[in-house]
């Protein structure tokens, strides 16, 4: 049979990559090749290009490498790189989308026609910032630089429209490039573009995006932190707008993790858990001006955020509890979500009333991040990243204009003690958190991902804050009065 399109809560390449991380090679390889026997994008159908390109973008091109990895032993020959070609087709048709003055790509494009008459213009800051990782890994597999070159220009038209205090609003004008709503913070419409910035800046080894994340998550500490909350502000002047918690911020403890501010992460992490407890699953929308239930958004839609952040933490800290986090969210979902053939969205977190529907970031994302927690087996001796939408990606020096030493796992020299059961992951030794109790050996050996490095004047700090956390013993540094991060020592 030939499948038409995929409504988007079909997503090809989520199953075949959860199946591999759970080690059911077999049915990963039949999952490998049904997709590329059934799935065909030649259909008049209107997509949006963020959900498009993370979904099934990502699924494909995270598959294609995972069925050409020789440790998932498929049958030899049986795979022909049909995914890529898949994806590549894909991606093609993302093109026009970026055809705008701007190069900011519209939100909406048909498959088969292109940008049809009377689209919209508008778009959101996540819906044209967060296109890099998939495109970039298009280009990177097939050779052709067009999708991650549109990827980083509407990228970097999208960053200078930034306002002075390093803040972008959430919806824009693709045409125009103007900016429609100002108010910004780090859930829906603005949420994976500080994720992409970071997480290129590791698949790709670009400055550039690290520079870019580097000053927003710094504007973000300045103007959206209020303790271990994020409220939302006017990127025009910091002022606070809606004082509220939303479901998709739950990732960003996880995002801080990547880049060592492990106190921080866990501070806003244990306020989240705080909020699933006391509902029993998390709501889309809290109030936390009127500590109560946003009126109409009382729903769960079974999203992976906090679990997301949990297995990040536990990963960074292996503290267990952690793990008895885990524990209660899986309870929580078989308690309130399970329904035969699979689990539903809950519409009202107060009644705990179900809906007929499941997204698929549950299996692609919010499964996968409870496996790994429990089990991470997938992550020793590799090195992944995440895409937003769960599918993971090698970090590849081929990939790297320069590869921050700190990825490559071979010249990663810290090993376990042998009478550990297990190895550490790679993920594992990524990030040298403060609360570690071998912090004082395990950074000697591991440089952290978040410090900056000095005695470079694009590099220069202006304040403690931008400082960051030494490589070598996990202090706090502190900017010196020639404006170089102190407590540096080279190894």
């Amino acid at each position: 049979m030939d499948l038409p399109l995929l409504s988007l809560n079909l997503c090809p390449g989520s199953v075949p990559c959860s199946l591999v991380i759970m080690g059911n090679n077999t049915e990963f390889e039949r999952a490998v090749l049904w997709l590329s026997e059934n799935l065909n994008f030649d259909v008049d159908a209107r997509i949006n290009l963020f959900e498009c390109n993370i979904r099934v973008l990502g699924g494909l091109v995270s598959a294609h490498i995972l069925a050409t990895d020789s440790a998932n032993r498929l049958v030899q020959g049986s795979y022909k790189n049909q995914l890529l070609t898949l994806a590549e087709d894909l991606g093609r048709r993302f093109l026009p989308a970026f055809d705008t003055p701007t190069g900011l790509p519209y939100a909406w494009i048909n498959l088969k026609y292109g940008v049809m008459e009377n689209e919209t213009t508008e778009t959101s800051t996540s819906g044209c910032g967060s296109l890099i990782l998939e495109m970039g890994a298009l280009s990177r597999l097939t050779g052709d630089p067009i999708y991650e070159s549109a990827a980083l220009r509407a990228l970097r038209r999208l960053w200078s429209m930034r306002s002075s205090l390093n803040l972008l609003g959430t919806t824009l004008d693709v045409t125009t490039g103007e900016w429609i709503e100002y108010s910004s913070g780090i859930g829906a419409g603005v949420d994976s573009f500080y994720e992409y910035l970071f997480k290129a800046h590791i698949l790709f080894g670009k400055e550039d995006f690290w520079r870019m994340f580097h000053s927003a998550y710094l504007a973000v500490q300045k103007y959206f932190r209020h303790g271990p909350w994020y409220h939302e502000a006017d990127m025009r002047n910091g002022k606070a707008t809606y004082w509220q918690l939303t479901s998709l911020q739950a990732f960003w403890p996880g995002l801080q993790v990547l880049v060592g501010d492990i106190a921080a992460a866990n501070s806003s992490h244990r306020e989240f858990v705080h909020v699933w407890k006391k509902f029993g699953v998390l709501p889309e929308r809290y109030l936390l001006d009127h500590l109560m239930l946003h009126p109409t958004e009382k729903y769960y839609p079974l999203r992976p955020e906090l679990a997301e952040s949990t297995f990040y933490l536990y990963q960074a800290t292996k503290d267990p509890w952690y793990l008895e986090v885990g524990e209660s969210i899986v309870n929580s979902l078989n308690s309130y979500t399970k329904v035969d053939g699979g689990f539903a969205s809950i519409r009202d977190v107060t009644t705990m009333q179900l809906e007929d529907h499941q997204h698929s970031f549950f299996l692609a994302e919010t499964c996968k991040y409870l496996y790994l927690l429990f089990d991470d087996s997938f992550l020793v001796d590799r090195n992944y990243v995440f895409t937003t939408e769960g599918h993971p990606l090698p970090v590849l020096s081929s990939w790297h204009d320069r590869l921050p030493e700190a990825y490559i796992p071979r010249n990663w020299t810290f090993l376990p003690s042998e009478k550990q059961a297990r190895r550490a992951s790679a993920m594992t030794l990524q990030v040298c958190p403060a609360t570690s109790l071998d912090c004082r050996h395990r950074c000697q050996q591991v440089k952290s991902a978040c410090h900056i490095p000095d005695a470079r004047s694009d590099h220069r700090c202006f304040g403690d804050e931008e400082c960051g956390v030494d490589a070598t013993t996990c202090r706090r540094r502190t900017c010196s009065m020639a404006g170089y991060c102190g407590l540096w020592l080279f190894i």
